[in-house]
């Protein structure tokens, strides 16, 4: 007498179309992944160009002066993965700009032009 077993499982088929399926949401979400952490790199350099704003004025308040120096500028620490210069500074205005190195924007900061002349 033959005995049967009750096997249960997925057929090659299935795990085949699971398997597409999931590579069809990671083809999907890894360049939108990348977008969004580019997003967020330039947010970073962005808001180290508002700190940076707002510390110069700081030093500007005590010394009647912009600095270009950021050693200067108390307060005011610089994000990894961000450059920050000051591209000149004196008693009327300073200009600044910032950017991250894995990021795809410079953000420039005219104090004489108003602030962030490219806003994201």
């Amino acid at each position: 007498m033959l005995q049967h077993k009750d096997e249960r499982g997925f057929t090659l088929i299935e795990l085949l179309v699971v398997v597409a399926i999931i590579g069809i949401l990671a083809a999907i979400a890894i360049p939108q992944f990348s977008a969004y952490r580019k997003q967020g790199y330039n947010a970073r350099a962005s808001s180290d160009l508002r700190n940076l704003a707002t510390a110069e004025e700081a030093y500007f308040a005590a010394n009647s002066t912009y600095t270009s120096t950021l050693a200067n500028l108390t307060g005011f620490r610089q994000s990894p993965g961000v450059a920050v210069t000051v591209s000149s500074a004196d008693t009327a205005a300073f200009a600044a700009n910032a950017s991250h190195a894995s990021g795809d924007k410079t953000y420039n900061w005219d104090s004489a032009n108003g602030g962030l002349q490219n806003a994201p």
